[in-house]
């Protein structure tokens, strides 16, 4: 990814997804080689189990191969689209042992509006997630951490904490808005 502007690798991507399209496997090899650490490193942190990040990380591939057509540039970059994809499949995957989830995990979602098109803006963003983390209180952190990195409901962060269910869904909804406010401005 080195050496590539972001609008470089916007239309480098956009090119190996039409090779893809045509079934080009070389591009899909490369997509891989570019991103496949990025997307590891999202599967591990959520399901923290390597043999499942790895299958989940292969099926996301498996889709690119078969529905690179559906990918949109004029929505958001590639990287951003994959990892969608796969925390949304880990999630399932999470949930399929806590089939009681429900709809509460949308409210922990923050998209940010950065293409993740190269290691300096990932660095970037990375520096500004911590950053916007580390001005959430403790109770705010966790409960962020407990909802997105690995899927727990409201009821159940609130089970595990110990904390009212009031309580989680405030703390959540609170930090989720301070995030927005941190990362968007």
């Amino acid at each position: 990814m080195s050496g590539q502007t972001g609008t470089e690798l916007r239309a480098s991507d956009a090119a190996l997804i039409q090779k893809i399209v045509q079934r080009d496997e070389s591009a899909l090899a490369a997509l891989y080689d570019r991103y496949a650490s990025l997307l590891s490193s999202l599967l591990n942190r959520i399901l923290r189990d390597t043999q499942a990040s790895e299958e989940i990380l292969q099926d996301v591939f498996f889709q690119l191969w078969m529905n690179a057509a559906q990918f949109d540039p004029a929505r958001g970059s590639l990287p951003g689209w994959l990892a969608v994809i796969a925390r949304n499949r880990a999630i399932s995957r999470l949930r399929r042992h806590t089939p009681s989830a429900g709809e509460e995990l949308r409210e922990t979602t923050v998209i940010v509006p950065v293409n993740l098109e190269n290691a300096i803006t990932q660095q970037q963003l990375l520096g500004r997630v911590m950053g916007a983390l580390g001005n959430l209180s403790t109770e705010q952190r966790a409960a962020i951490e407990l909802a997105y990195f690995e899927g727990l409901t409201h009821s159940e962060i609130a089970s595990r904490t110990g904390d009212p269910l009031g309580t989680v869904k405030t703390r959540i909804r609170t930090a989720v808005e301070s995030l927005k406010r941190n990362l968007l401005s």
